[in-house]
């Protein structure tokens, strides 16, 4: 008796202390962006839905979102949500597209194309095509108008069955419902039994700030796209757009500046030793000084 009456105590306290570690919020007595904040780095992993879309005029548009899961297999649902800008109640171009054609193209984001799919997410002019400012491939989708990232590993062609706005403040989702109408694999995530193997499809998903989580190797940082606007992958000299050895994340953080450095416009040195040199700042966070390195003669 004695021993279970300690146990009752110790229970007691344990709870007592978690009790007293927790803090208690009513998400109307908090601001949307810091309940936005909460809300992003709680509820995470997310996965990415990578969409591209077209305008009623055959205007192409690319962007992610991590409000995006799969509901149903039959009949084959996914749903993913664009959101109201926090700032300043605005909304997306991937949700005023999808409104006017009622078709979408799901991209699936593997590591190797995060870099661009993060520069993709800049906020540029309606009109302006982030595949190009990003440097993905179009591939023409054969059930629907958007076309598909040839460099995503699996594609899901889209009919959106509806849309539902849950506010119209800044800050409300609007879910969009889509029927996919075909999928195509990447032969190469496929393990021999041909299920996706989940190493070699390598996919990324959201956390909080700028915090991702990775299939093979856990947790990693890629900064926001500027506030101002990228130059993008289209606006790179051409010996560093067509190099051997920078990959398409080497790219998409080069592209990241505002604007291209003066030297570049002068001279980008091709030898293979300074791109890997360059890579290799990169790939330790010194944009700068992989640039630099990129233009000294």
């Amino acid at each position: 008796m004695l021993i279970l009456l300690y146990d009752q105590i110790f229970t007691t306290y344990i709870l007592w202390v978690h009790l007293q570690a927790m803090i208690s919020i009513n998400p109307q007595d908090i601001s949307t962006g810091k309940l936005h904040g909460y809300l992003l780095s709680a509820i995470s992993p997310r996965p990415i839905c990578f969409a591209s879309t077209v305008d009623a005029k055959g205007n192409v548009n690319l962007s992610p979102y991590s409000f995006f899961n799969v509901f149903s297999a039959n009949p084959p649902v996914l749903i993913f949500s664009p959101a109201r800008r926090v700032r300043d109640n605005t909304t997306k171009h991937t949700l005023e597209n999808i409104l006017e054609t009622k078709e979408v193209v799901v991209n699936i984001v593997s590591y190797d194309m995060v870099q661009q799919m993060s520069l993709s997410s800049t906020e540029y002019a309606k009109g302006v095509n982030e595949f190009v400012k990003a440097g993905f491939t179009e591939v023409p989708s054969h059930l629907v108008k958007p076309p598909r990232v040839a460099e995503a590993p699996v594609q899901f062609e889209c009919e959106v069955l509806n849309v539902v706005a849950l506010g119209t403040e800044g800050g409300a989702g609007n879910l969009v419902i889509c029927n996919v109408v075909k999928l195509h694999l990447n032969e190469a995530i496929l393990d021999a039994e041909g299920k996706i193997d989940p190493l070699k499809i390598d996919t990324v998903a959201r956390m909080g700030g700028n915090w991702y989580s990775r299939a093979k190797e856990g947790l990693f940082e890629v900064p926001k796209p500027l506030s101002t606007l990228g130059i993008g992958v289209d606006a790179l000299p051409e010996a560093i757009k067509n190099s051997r050895i920078l990959t398409g994340n080497d790219l998409g953080i080069l592209a990241n500046v505002e604007t291209l450095p003066a030297e570049a416009e002068v001279f980008v040195n091709t030898s293979e030793e300074v791109h890997k040199k360059a890579q290799d700042l990169l790939r330790k966070g010194t944009v700068s000084e992989a640039w630099k390195i990129l233009t000294e003669r």
